[in-house]
């Protein structure tokens, strides 16, 4: 049995997907020259994952974006090692990357309790620094949010994501009858009946072009790149953007998504995949459902269909093809359904190919003792 979850949607104006801060280590403590001692080093600043925050709690609790490690202990009679400076833990949602000002990769976090080392504290004043301590690191880094859900709903506009939201989560995200009806992330969640959460996010639609930044399309490819996985959504009856674009078939809408995906990075190929084919209720569907699975089966066999510049190097697979209508809730329970279904199966092979990996790294260590 399947239930709807209650949700609140953010509308983009509270969504915060980078944030730009301030950090410094700790100084160091002084040493003690006439007993060679020495200071403690100064407090060191990481960034830490954890589960129920996010960007903006970081920057309504810390509006000044200022992180600064505590300062070393200096030496002294009665402690000739001073005491190191109390580290800080910038606390942020999981599933961000950290990055210095010039775009370099500090680390990413991943899932709770992922740490990333962002100022080092300076270190205390020694015989070999004539006692006298080191300033801690300082920069600036950024958080950039990436993995905002579980699936990522991957269409053109007006192809029915947000009345399949609607319908997948009893919200009410807003929908109207012209092509960009969504302009600002919303995160729905599905809750089955063991309480187990799905998250689904519609994003900003697609345009031809937005591997080339066109639109808002980068925005939207850098957040699909850490959904878990991405959950086609088609008009069974195609899609033209205006009077003054091509007509395309529901076949070509999949391909170009493909290629849109394919030319931002070819690693998102890689993310397991769901087609739903959306507007079922709307006359002829099910001739063209038909026809469409024929062609998804054997797209090689049609790429004649496809204009030279929508031809994908690598067609993409889907686990489910699930033929809904938002409109009138024909296909939801089913897909609710394969929803579960491909995460949970994603979910136990990570788990199988993360104690693959512990197992072999044992192995080699068993062998290396041997």
């Amino acid at each position: 049995m399947v239930h709807i979850g209650r949700i609140c949607f953010r509308k983009y104006g509270n969504f915060i997907d980078n944030l730009r801060l301030y950090v410094r280590g700790g100084c160091g403590g002084m040493g003690l020259p006439r007993l060679g001692g020495q200071g403690g080093c100064g407090g060191n600043v990481w960034v830490v994952a954890k589960n129920n925050t996010s960007l903006k709690k970081i920057k309504d609790k810390h509006p000044q974006k200022r992180f600064v490690g505590g300062t070393g202990g200096n030496s002294s009679v009665r402690a000739l090692k001073g005491e190191k400076g109390k580290d800080i833990e910038i606390v942020a949602p999981a599933g961000i990357t950290v990055t210095a000002d010039d775009g370099s990769v500090i680390g990413d976090l991943n899932v709770e309790g992922d740490r990333v080392l962002v100022a080092k504290g300076g270190s205390g004043g020694t015989f070999y620094s004539s006692f006298e301590p080191e300033k801690g690191q300082v920069k600036h880094i950024r958080l950039d949010l990436k993995l905002i859900a579980d699936l990522g709903l991957v269409g053109f506009p007006n192809a029915g994501k947000s009345s399949l939201l609607t319908a997948l989560s009893n919200a009410t995200p807003q929908i109207a009858s012209y092509a960009f009806t969504t302009l600002r992330p919303e995160i729905g969640k599905v809750m089955y009946s063991d309480y187990k959460q799905i998250s689904v996010a519609d994003l900003p639609g697609l345009i031809e072009g937005a591997h080339v930044n066109k639109g808002m399309g980068h925005k939207f490819l850098k957040h699909v790149e850490r959904t878990k996985q991405l959950l086609f959504v088609v008009d069974v009856c195609g899609f033209q953007l205006a009077t003054k674009t091509p007509f395309r078939s529901a076949f070509e809408t999949v391909q170009l998504l493909t290629k849109e995906l394919e030319l931002y990075k070819e690693e998102l190929m890689l993310k397991p995949a769901l087609l739903v084919v959306n507007k079922m209720d709307l006359p002829g569907a099910e001739d063209k459902l038909s026809e469409l699975k024929e062609q998804l089966q054997h797209p090689e066999e049609f790429v004649d269909l496809l204009p030279d510049d929508v031809i994908p190097k690598n067609y993409m697979t889907f686990r489910h093809v699930v033929p809904v209508s938002a409109a009138s809730g024909f296909g939801i329970d089913r897909l609710k359904m394969c929803l579960r279904q491909s995460i949970d199966e994603h979910a136990t092979a990570e788990t199988d190919a993360i104690h693959q990996e512990r197992l072999k790294e044992l192995r080699h260590r068993t062998h290396q003792r041997l």
